[in-house]
């Protein structure tokens, strides 16, 4: 029999772990343990075989030479960078870990502790099961993990029950698909080539964005209302068709609760009210309300970045109603779709909380105001921060109270990573973990139907270890002896399918089944009934009364736009969108994603550059009170005048002035879920010496600050 060097390549199945909605099937080539090829699964039946750019690339980060292989332990400043640590053992890691985290609960009770994690992986085995299991079992302060979704899932919740709607599968039967808030062609790729499909029936797309993206580009039809106002768009195209005659009342009495209360608020919102509101042409508006009103089915596909403002919610609430008023879920391709979701039937809840083991009731912190919770907000406050699937330097708002926070001298702060971010420069422990093919993992999805099984088929490099071991060996050292924390990584995903019509069994040997038991190409909600106590949906929710929040949807106005003193110093207001070649902050750091990205740049219409004396690529300081980034100017008309963009997700350590678009961006709440509101923003832009671009990011030879006041 041959060596293991002897045989030849083998390609494995296995799933995208990244924070997207179409979570792809991909087959890698494994060759002597270690990957040397990667494709899409060309039979799964949404992705297709078809990788993004930005994944088309992942072997770069899973062979990188900058991986991390051993653990770290700090010796220097905290925000020096790699400097300021020494290699260590597993063994003096885990026991400085284990001595840190005992320092915050004897001193100051386990809820001074907070784990921060997110969707750097969306698996659920080494995301959502072993760490945020041990953190309940200690009592730990629970992470309301609000950063992406929050608005959204509570909209969806309150109207529909759950985040349900559309099979995204039929959009093929749309007449008329109107992609609101989204931009697939960046973000949610395998859905477009069923809208294209769709087109080729004759189907009409309309895209409603306030910048041209490169979807809305290639739209039938550009809507660009301000950054927002999508509820005053949605209440005036909901008054547009109630008035033509097309609200589908039969259907309506039948299947939802609150028209009556929902049309006497219509009577406030005519055509030409939402239009102003806007800043769009009564025309435009009333066009579009001609269109859904005579188009069945008509598909609205409800992106997630309109739901980064202070009215977020009730946002998307507004436009979730309007294909309730039209009827459109009776139809396959009608409807509206944020998130599939709710249709998913694994659930982690049990699984972080096993029967039997003690998980003392604790705070809610949530994640979206670290910065705050950093600095002064929690009570008591948070002395130990353990960091995993997540990069809170470069993604959460206020970056620099954040920065702040993370350089506190009584904060210990433990990071898992793959590799050297923003936020390990502030790491006391920094834990080297695997990447996707090193480790077991289920992935669901929030754009699909379908669950996918990853299984371990690479070497690991150097010491790296699952997230999961890592949580087992900090219990052991913890003392935690529940055998809830001897469980395999087989063991969670069989407990996390316990609820599945699929056994682990049978999902490894298919690797990805279909669990929602929605049919492909069906109307899930053709028959009224929705994931409601009474299987109504809600066009007016009481229960949203109890949290201050208006039991109909209507329209809360962005806070930062509409302030009048704050537009006289800072006149533009700040989207800041994702890019093509970066997913959240994954990616910035490798040659070819940032090659391919670019340094950034904040996008100016001509006549917002031209009031400024600037020009295509002059260097510019973006400011307002609360920080500042340097970026090159692009000047085009992929946005209006009065509106700036640039992209999310580089890396402060990589960019010019060692700050980014987070520096600018405010700790403040949306309406519905604790949501942040990234683009609820207002900036100046001013002209730097060009060298200021060009210079090499300093060194940051920052002391530790104090701690807060207590």
């Amino acid at each position: 029999m041959g060596s293991i060097r002897d045989m030849a390549p083998v390609t494995h199945p296995g799933a995208c772990p990244l924070d997207c909605p179409d979570t792809c099937v991909w087959q890698l080539t494994v060759d002597d343990g270690r990957a040397v090829a990667l494709r899409g699964d060309r039979d799964h039946p949404f992705t297709r075989g078809a990788l993004c750019g930005k994944v088309n690339r992942y072997l770069d980060a899973v062979n990188g030479p900058d991986r991390l292989t051993t653990p770290w332990i700090r010796t220097g400043p905290k925000g020096v960078g790699r400097v300021a640590y020494r290699p260590a053992s597993w063994a003096e890691a885990i026991d400085r870990v284990a001595a840190g985290l005992r320092a915050s609960i004897d001193r100051d009770g386990p809820e001074s502790v907070l784990p921060y994690y997110f969707a750097g992986t969306m698996g659920l085995v080494q995301g959502w099961t072993m760490g945020p299991r041990l953190f309940a079992h200690l009592g730990a302060s629970r992470l309301d993990t609000t950063i992406c979704t929050a608005a959204a899932n509570a909209a969806t919740r309150s109207i529909y029950g759950r985040s349900v709607g559309f099979e995204p599968e039929s959009v093929v039967d749309a007449r008329l698909i109107v992609l609101w808030g989204a931009n697939p062609l960046v973000t949610n790729l395998h859905q477009w080539p069923f809208v294209q499909q769709a087109r080729e029936r004759g189907a009409y797309v309309v895209t409603i964005d306030p910048l041209r993206t490169d979807t809305a580009a290639r739209s039938d039809e550009h809507v660009a209302p301000l950054p927002g106002t999508d509820a005053a768009l949605a209440l005036g195209l909901m008054r547009h068709v109630r008035d033509a005659g097309a609200a589908d009342e039969p259907w309506l009495a039948a299947h939802t609760v609150g028209w009556a209360e929902l049309s006497a608020r219509l009577d406030e919102w005519p055509v030409e009210r939402a239009a102003a509101e806007c800043g769009l042409p009564v025309d435009v508006v009333r066009r579009l309300g001609d269109r859904i009103a005579t188009t069945r089915p008509t598909a609205i596909r409800v992106g997630l970045g309109l739901q980064r403002h202070a009215g977020a919610g009730q946002a998307i609430r507004a436009i979730c109603a309007l294909p309730l008023v039209t009827g459109d879920f009776r139809y396959p391709g009608g409807g509206a779709l944020v998130t599939t979701s709710g249709h998913h039937v694994v659930d982690n809840g049990p699984v972080i909380r096993p029967a039997g083991m003690p998980a003392p009731p604790a705070r809610s912190v949530n994640m979206s105001r670290l910065a705050a919770v950093l600095t002064g907000e929690a009570d008591p406050p948070v002395t130990s921060l353990v960091v995993f699937n997540a990069n809170p330097a470069a993604t959460a708002p206020d970056q620099i109270r954040l920065l702040a926070g993370l350089r506190r001298a009584d904060l210990f702060t433990v990071v898992l990573e793959q590799r050297w971010t923003d936020t390990c420069d502030h790491a006391d422990v920094v834990l080297p973990a695997t990447m996707q093919p090193e480790h077991l993992d289920l992935q669901t999805s929030y754009g699909h139907h379908y669950t996918t099984l990853n299984l371990p088929v690479t070497r690991a490099p150097g010491e790296a270890l699952p997230n999961t071991e890592i949580f087992r060996r900090i219990a052991a050292a913890l003392g935690v002896d529940h055998p809830a924390f001897r469980d395999s990584d087989e063991d969670l995903a069989r407990q996390l399918l316990a609820g599945a019509p699929i056994t682990f069994e049978e999902l490894r040997e298919r690797t990805y089944a279909r669990l929602t038991g929605v049919p492909v190409g069906s109307a899930p909600f053709a028959d009224g009934v929705f994931p409601t106590p009474d299987g109504r949906a809600r066009l007016h929710d009481p229960t949203l009364a109890r949290l201050g929040v208006d039991p109909l949807p209507g329209y809360t106005p962005p806070v930062e736009a509409g302030d009048a003193d704050l537009a006289r110093r800072f006149p533009l207001l700040l989207l800041a969108p994702a890019g093509r070649y970066l997913m959240n902050s994954t990616f910035a750091s490798l040659p070819w994603h940032a090659r391919r990205a670019g340094p950034p740049r904040v996008h100016l219409h001509p006549a917002d550059a031209a009031a400024r004396g600037l020009a295509d690529g002059d260097a510019v300081r973006v400011r307002n009170d609360r920080g500042a980034f340097l970026a090159a100017v692009a000047v085009d008309e992929a946005t209006r005048p009065g509106l700036a963009f640039t992209y999310k997700a580089y890396w402060a350590r990589s960019s010019p002035g060692r700050s980014t678009v987070n520096a600018v961006t405010a700790v403040r709440d949306a309406d519905l879920g604790g949501a942040p509101t990234f683009h609820d923003c207002r900036v100046e832009v001013e002209p730097v010496p060009a060298e200021l671009l060009a210079t090499e990011p300093p060194a940051d030879h920052v002391a530790d600050v104090p701690a807060p006041a207590r």
